[in-house]
C-alpha cells in the first residue's frame, strides 16, 4: 500500500478552510484548477446549497498525493449548525490542521474543535491563514494559540514584511525551536546539554516523534487563496503526522464515517478500515445489524474524481457501494479498533416539517428519511395519528439548509416549525406501574415495574427480580429491549431519563403469552409507573465563554443575568475580559444574535451542553404526545395491535 496520511480539515466558519483544501489539491496536482468558494467551484463543496451559500454543510473525502505518500483529506463543515459531521470526522482521520484566521485569531470554533482533537488525541497542524487581509497579526494569533488552545504551539515559520522565512530547515535551525524539541526527549536533551552536535536528521524525527505524541503543536502560515504556504504545509503533514496503524492481515475492521445517495451509485458508505483488507465483493459483516452484504464497487476519491478500486486494506478510506442496510456509525467486520469520538454537542431544538401540499406527505417522509440516514443526529420521528415529521436540529442554518436540501436533491416543498427547545423529564420520586394485559384473547403479560429517580447523568438503569418460571427470558428480553422506546415521551410528552426501573413481578401463560404481548404491555406499565412517581421536568443548561472588550462588561453581564445566567468572576486581560458560567438553552436561542449587538460584532461567545437541570418554578413546558399515548389504552391496544 502507498504510504498514507488521513488528514481531517478543521476550522471555525469563513477561516479559509475549503479555499485551503482547493489550493492543497491543485498544488499536489489532483485537480486542474483550485476551485473558488465565491464562484461555488469548489471540489468539496459539492452539494447545491454549498454553492450558492458559500458554506460546508456536510464533510467531504478527496485525496491527492505529495512526495509519494498519499494524503485522504476530509474537509468538514465550521458551522456550529454541523458540528455532528466534525464528529463523524474524527472516527476516520489519524492527523488534522486546525485552520485559524490571521484577523479573527482563535474564535468560538476554533475552541471547541481544539478540545475535540485533544480528546481524541489526534495530532495536529495549525495553519494561520490571511495574512493579507487589513488588521491581520499573526503573533497576536500564535499568543492566543499558546493561550487559549496549546501552550506547546511553536511555529515552523517567521512572518516578516509579508514574506515568509523558515525556521526550521536542514539548512538552519531557530534556537528557541531547537530548545523545545530536545526538551520532550531525553535521548535528544543529554546531549544538547552536553554541547554535542545534533544532526538535522535526529532534531527532525524528535520533532515528529514530540507532534505525533501530542507533545508539540506546529504551526505555519500563509494566504490559501494566493497559493502561499501550501507546499510548506504539505511538507509537515506528510513529515510530522503519523501514517495510519493496522494490520491488513488481521480479521476485518472498519467504521461508517459519512453515508451518502449518490445519484449513480445509489447508496455509497464511506468507510475507514481499521484492520484488514477489503476487496469487491467481499462479504462485510455489520455489528449493528448482525448481517453481511457484499462490496459491489470500491471506490477512492482522488480530486473531483471517483475512481475504481479492486480492494483496500488497513490504513485506507474507500467509498464502498453495495451496503444497502449501512448508517453513520456502523461498525464493520469485527469493529475492533475504532476510535471512540467526542461529542460537540447535542441537538437541543425541535422542529416539525410540513409539506407545502397534504398530499405530499408521504414524499416528504421518504426524502427526510434518506436524509436522517445521512444524519443520524437529525432524529426523525414519523407519527401516524395525527400524521406528522419531528426532528432535532442544533440551529437555524440546518433548517434553511434541510429546506434547500428538500427543494434540490427531491423537488419537494416543505416549511418547518420554529424550533423549540428540547427538554427532558425524570422521575420525581418512587412510583409502581402494574399492567395486566389479557383482553382480546389470546395474548397474555402480566408485570409490575418498580419506578425510581436516578443519579443525574445515569440514563436509563434497568434490571429484572422476577424469576424466568414466572416470565420466560425470550419474554423478559422483550420487555427490556421495549424500554428505550417506551421512554421516548413521558407524561410531559418529553424523553424520561436519569432512572431506574426494576421488574418486580409478572406472569406469562403457556398457552396466551407471545413476546408482541410484552411489547404491547409494557409502554403501559412504564407510564403507569411514572404517572405514579410523578415526573420533574429537566432543562438543558448551557456552559458560555464569553470574550468582549472590557467597556461591554456591564451591558453584557446585565443581559446574561436577565436570562436566568450564572456569571463566574471575570477575567480581565490587554483590554478585554472573559465571563465564563451557566445559562439555559431555552433563554439564550437569540444570544449570539445578541452578543454581537451589544459588543458592535467584537464580542466571541462559546456555548455547549452542560447538563440537565430541574427547571424553575413557572417554567413548566409541556409537549403533545406525539401518536397514541399508553395512557388512551384501548386506543393504544388496538394501535399496537394494528387493528386501528
Amino acid at each position: 500500500m502507498q504510504p498514507t496520511r488521513n488528514l481531517g480539515l478543521f476550522a471555525h466558519v469563513d477561516a479559509g478552510k475549503t479555499t485551503l483544501t482547493e489550493q492543497l489539491l491543485f498544488a499536489a496536482g489532483a485537480i486542474r484548477r483550485a476551485g473558488s468558494v465565491d464562484q461555488g467551484s469548489a471540489v468539496s463543496d459539492a452539494l447545491e446549497v454549498e454553492r450558492r451559500r458559500g458554506i460546508s454543510v456536510r464533510l467531504a473525502t478527496t485525496s491527492l498525493s505529495w512526495e509519494g505518500v498519499r494524503l485522504n483529506l476530509i474537509d468538514t463543515p465550521g458551522h456550529a449548525d454541523f458540528s455532528a459531521e466534525v464528529e463523524r470526522a474524527l472516527a476516520a482521520l489519524d492527523g488534522a490542521v486546525l485552520v485559524l484566521s490571521a484577523v479573527e485569531g482563535v474564535q468560538a470554533g476554533s475552541e471547541a474543535i481544539w478540545r475535540a482533537l485533544v480528546e481524541a488525541g489526534v495530532p495536529t497542524l495549525i495553519f494561520i491563514n490571511k495574512l493579507d487581509r487589513v488588521g491581520a497579526d499573526p503573533e497576536g494569533v500564535l499568543q492566543a494559540v499558546r493561550r487559549d488552545l496549546c501552550p506547546q504551539a511553536v511555529p515552523l515559520q517567521r512572518v516578516a514584511g509579508g514574506q515568509l522565512a523558515p525556521l526550521w530547515s536542514a539548512e538552519g535551525q531557530d534556537a528557541s525551536l531547537i530548545e523545545a524539541v530536545v526538551e520532550t526527549d531525553e535521548a535528544l536533551l543529554d546531549p544538547y546539554l552536553a554541547d554535542e552536535p545534533l544532526s538535522w536528521e535526529a532534531l527532525d524525527q524528535g520533532l515528529a516523534a514530540a507532534v505525533r505524541r501530542g507533545a508539540l503543536t506546529p504551526v505555519l502560515f500563509g494566504v490559501a487563496k494566493d497559493a502561499v504556504g501550501i507546499a510548506p504545509l504539505l511538507d509537515a503533514a506528510v513529515r510530522y503526522l503519523p501514517a495510519p496503524a493496522g494490520d491488513p492481515e488481521a480479521p476485518l475492521s472498519g467504521v461508517v464515517y459519512k453515508v451518502e445517495h449518490h445519484p449513480r451509485l445509489g447508496l455509497v458508505a464511506w468507510v475507514r478500515l481499521h484492520a484488514g483488507r477489503l476487496a469487491v465483493r467481499d462479504p462485510v459483516p455489520n455489528t449493528r445489524t448482525g448481517l453481511a452484504e457484499k462490496a459491489a464497487q470500491l471506490k477512492r476519491a482522488v480530486g473531483s474524481r471517483l475512481e475504481d478500486v479492486e480492494a483496500a486494506e488497513a490504513g485506507e478510506v474507500v467509498a464502498v457501494c453495495g451496503l444497502s442496510a449501512a448508517r453513520v456509525g456502523d461498525r464493520l467486520g469485527t469493529g475492533e479498533g475504532v476510535r471512540p469520538t467526542p461529542s460537540l454537542g447535542a441537538p437541543l431544538l425541535a422542529v416539525e416539517a410540513v409539506p407545502q401540499q397534504p398530499a405530499g406527505f408521504s414524499a416528504l417522509a421518504e426524502a427526510l428519511a434518506v436524509l436522517h440516514r445521512e444524519d443520524p443526529d437529525l432524529c426523525l420521528e414519523r407519527v401516524a395519528e395525527p400524521p406528522a415529521l419531528h426532528l432535532r436540529v442544533r440551529g437555524p442554518i440546518q433548517v434553511e439548509v434541510l429546506e434547500a436540501l428538500l427543494a434540490e436533491r427531491f423537488g419537494l416543498s416543505a416549511s418547518f416549525s420554529p424550533p423549540a427547545v428540547v427538554y427532558r423529564e425524570t422521575p420525581a420520586g418512587r412510583g409502581t406501574g402494574h399492567e395486566r394485559y389479557w383482553m382480546p384473547k389470546p395474548c397474555w403479560a402480566v408485570m409490575t415495574l418498580r419506578v425510581e429517580p436516578g443519579p443525574p447523568g445515569s440514563g436509563l438503569v434497568y434490571r429484572s427480580e422476577v424469576g424466568v418460571d414466572a416470565i420466560a427470558r425470550r419474554f423478559q428480553n422483550e420487555i427490556e429491549r421495549t424500554l428505550p422506546a417506551a421512554l421516548r415521551q413521558g407524561p410531559r410528552g418529553w424523553e424520561v431519563t436519569d432512572l431506574q426501573l426494576t421488574l418486580v413481578e409478572g406472569e406469562d401463560h403457556q398457552v396466551h403469552s407471545h413476546p408482541g404481548d410484552f411489547i404491547v404491555a409494557t409502554p403501559m406499565a412504564v407510564m403507569n409507573g411514572l404517572l405514579d412517581a410523578g415526573t420533574t421536568l429537566l432543562e438543558p443548561i448551557l456552559a458560555f465563554h464569553l470574550t468582549a472588550p472590557e467597556e461591554h462588561l456591564g451591558a453584557l453581564v446585565s443581559e446574561l443575568i436577565v436570562r436566568r445566567g450564572e456569571v463566574e468572576s471575570p477575567v480581565f486581560e490587554r483590554g478585554k475580559v472573559t465571563l465564563s458560567g451557566a445559562v439555559p438553552a431555552a433563554t439564550s436561542l437569540d444570544l449570539p444574535v445578541t452578543v454581537a449587538s451589544k459588543t458592535g460584532g467584537k464580542g466571541q461567545l462559546r456555548t455547549s451542553l452542560l447538563r440537565w437541570s430541574p427547571a424553575p418554578a413557572g417554567e413548566e413546558h409541556s409537549a403533545p404526545f406525539r401518536g397514541i399515548s399508553p395512557t388512551e389504552r384501548d386506543r393504544y391496544i388496538l394501535h399496537a395491535r394494528k387493528a386501528l
